[in-house]
């Protein structure tokens, strides 16, 4: 961490890998936002690209006059390494699969500025484009997609916040020591884990509902990308429990009950002339149907029963990554146990 005594301004961080009409994307919002912010701004960009889209990353970078770096692949270390850099007192954290509002700078930037010490940070919602195919329609019902990203939206205060929209104190990220460079994967969870320490270090994160970033829609546009997203956030979620215990909370897990029904199912197998070893699948069906029944926005008058169903079985391949992340972690205790919400007290 920099130890140098950091100037008034705010400094973004934006880590990436490929993806670089995004991040030209970001970019062009990003410099948008800089030409009416009331401080001294910066776009600071870590990539860990191969050569190609690396030089695509550089001639953006310089076209909009953001500083680029060179970074580990582990998202974590990348937005430590940008903070590290960061030459300003305020740091706002984005990715470069979204885009931010105009007034961003100047919104986070009078919030933190206005609010006495015991305020870490500022987190404005996301939103996601929904571009209104087939799975756009399917993964809109989708919690597990849009809760987080969103919460910033209705809530006054949060534990943590997702890395798409929140601005944080310098000093305050660097007392509770970032974000953690090693984890269960090289993406996912760390967001979590920062907040939680800021949280537990006695600093509030609020909420702005009107500062809304924009995340492009291509996480929901195939339901095979929405379901290895929620897988990852499955397997993250369980890391991050065993870092923070104390916001564990019960949870029923699919997989874990498909499992059990698939055991028991397969003992009684002599007596049912095999009909019980269907127990596991069908305990998964159910599952997914009692799921269906609990997607965000259920009272809409849009939307069908196939559409909530199919988003439910979606869904569950965030259980799936639970169930294996707590194999792998060695956690048992943890196929029945998942993360507080962060707008839980």
């Amino acid at each position: 961490m920099s130890t140098a005594a950091p100037q008034h301004g705010m400094s973004v961080v934006v880590p990436v890998k490929g993806r670089v009409a995004l991040m030209r994307a970001q970019l062009v919002s990003l410099r948008a936002a800089m030409d009416r912010s009331p401080e001294p701004s910066e776009v600071i960009v870590v990539d860990d690209s191969e050569p190609a889209d690396a030089a695509g990353h550089q001639a953006n970078c310089r076209e909009f006059a953001a500083r680029y770096v060179r970074g580990p692949r582990h998202v974590g270390a990348k937005r430590n390494l940008g903070a590290e850099r960061a030459a300003y007192d305020l740091i706002l954290f984005t990715d470069s699969d979204c885009r931010v509002p105009p007034d961003v700078f100047e919104r986070h930037i009078k919030t933190l500025r206005a609010a006495d010490a015991s305020v870490g940070g500022v987190a404005g919602p996301t939103f996601v484009e929904h571009d209104g195919g087939p799975a756009s329609r399917i993964m809109r019902w989708s919690e597990l997609i849009n809760g987080d990203l969103e919460r910033p939206s209705r809530c006054a205060a949060v534990t943590w916040a997702t890395t798409t929209n929140l601005a944080v104190r310098k000093e305050v990220f660097e007392e509770v020591g970032g974000f953690p460079s090693t984890s269960l994967d090289h993406v996912g969870g760390e967001d979590c884990d920062l907040g939680l320490k800021i949280s537990d270090a006695g600093y509030t994160i609020v909420c702005d509902p009107e500062t809304v970033a924009v995340h492009d829609g291509a996480i929901t546009n195939s339901l095979t990308t929405a379901g290895r997203r929620l897988y990852g956030y499955g397997r993250s979620e369980q890391w991050v429990c065993t870092v923070h215990p104390r916001y564990r909370r019960p949870v029923v897990n699919a997989f874990t009950v498909a499992a059990a029904a698939a055991a028991a199912g397969a003992a009684l197998a002599p007596r049912t002339g095999g009909r019980s070893l269907l127990a596991g699948p069908v305990s998964l069906g159910l599952m997914a149907g009692v799921r269906a029944r609990r997607l965000r926005g259920r009272d809409e008058a849009t939307g069908t029963a196939a559409e909530r169903f199919a988003c439910a079985s979606v869904e569950l391949l965030f259980d799936l990554g639970g169930f294996v992340a707590a194999l792998e972690l060695r956690r048992p205790s943890m196929l029945f146990t998942g993360l507080k919400p962060a707008d839980a007290d």
